[in-house]
């Protein structure tokens, strides 16, 4: 996989902050695990529930010699998550979201969780449905 990063940017690779002071383009050739800057959410950014799942699944990609702790924080929170969510596509999406974390498949999941968050905002603002389809027919 090649990736192209301007002068300053980061890249994370398993655990590592590479920061680069000019344009270069960076050919990863074994599989590893990482996050352009663009992708990383700050703590102070994880605001809503969903933004907090996306932040602890963050963490687990960026740190993979110590998953432990946050695969902890991670079950606790998407638990209580599924606890009181009503939106069945919110729920198929935790659903998908914790297949991924248990497949070790952190980026895709979020990518998951990102797909998500106008659905959190849409609940958020009382103008997501929980009725599925059939139901409303």
């Amino acid at each position: 996989m090649k990736i192209s990063l301007r002068a300053g940017e980061r890249v994370y690779i398993n655990g590592a902050v590479l920061r680069v002071d000019r344009k270069v383009s960076l050919e990863l050739v074994n599989d590893v695990m990482f996050l352009l800057e663009g992708q990383v959410m700050q703590a102070s950014d994880a605001t809503t529930a969903m933004r907090q799942l996306y932040f602890i699944v963050q963490l687990m990609l960026m740190n993979p010699t110590d998953v432990a702790a946050a695969a902890s924080l991670y079950g606790q929170h998407h638990a209580a998550l599924c606890a009181v969510c009503e939106n069945r596509e919110m729920l198929d999406g935790l659903a998908a979201i914790d297949e991924m974390v248990g497949g070790t498949r952190y980026f895709e999941a979020l990518k998951r969780i990102r797909a998500l968050f106008p659905l959190e905002q849409a609940i958020l603002a009382g103008t997501a449905t929980t009725e599925t389809p059939f139901e409303a027919a």
